[in-house]
């Protein structure tokens, strides 16, 4: 396979379920929250303003993309609360990398981005055969770092003075897992 085969069925978790984000998910509620410097203080996307048309230019795009994914996060009563994304996809080495916001800050610690990772990385490595996932986050989002690293990823490396932040230099940490479903890979999420 060479690419992501489109639209995908929702995937389903205990507490959530991904979906395709589509242009009718670009509300002014998310257009809100990707302009909230709470949400969006530890991505690169804070660097611009965002507007309905760049967010649904971006989400039309993604839904294109043969190589990449946009989900949005749902809970089971059917609120969008964020975003998962996978991609783009090396096909020649079989690996993706992820990215996740949540937006809404009363879900902020509750556990929904774990699930939403542990979900992907089973639709990564069970459905479309990659060999590894990638993410990285700045050292001070300590949310972020505990729901990959509870969703099977490890530190494997840490970019010294990578980026700005707050008008200091801090660090990113890279983190990865690998797909071990033939030597006991096994989803920490269930």
């Amino acid at each position: 396979m060479n690419r992501i085969v489109k639209p995908i069925s929702p995937i389903r978790g205990e507490r959530i379920f991904l979906r395709e984000l589509i242009q009718d998910d670009v509300t002014e509620i998310y257009v809100q929250w990707m302009n909230d410097l709470s949400v969006t203080q530890y991505l690169e996307s804070r660097f611009a303003k965002h507007s309905m048309e760049t967010l649904v230019n971006y989400v039309n795009a993604k839904g294109v993309d043969p190589n990449s994914v946009l989900f949005a996060i749902m809970l089971n009563d059917l609120k969008h609360i964020g975003n998962i994304k996978l991609g783009p996809v090396n096909w020649i080495h079989r690996r993706a990398s992820v990215g996740i916001v949540i937006g809404k800050t009363d879900c902020f610690g509750k556990g929904y981005a774990t699930e939403a990772i542990g979900l992907i990385v089973d639709f990564a490595f069970g459905n479309i055969g990659l060999h590894k996932l990638t993410a990285g986050c700045y050292e001070p989002n300590h949310g972020a770092k505990k729901a990959f690293l509870k969703s099977g990823f490890s530190v494997e490396g840490i970019q010294r003075d990578q980026v700005i932040y707050n008008g200091n230099y801090i660090d990113i940490f890279e983190l990865g897992i690998i797909n071990r479903e033939n030597s006991g890979y096994a989803s920490p999420i269930k």
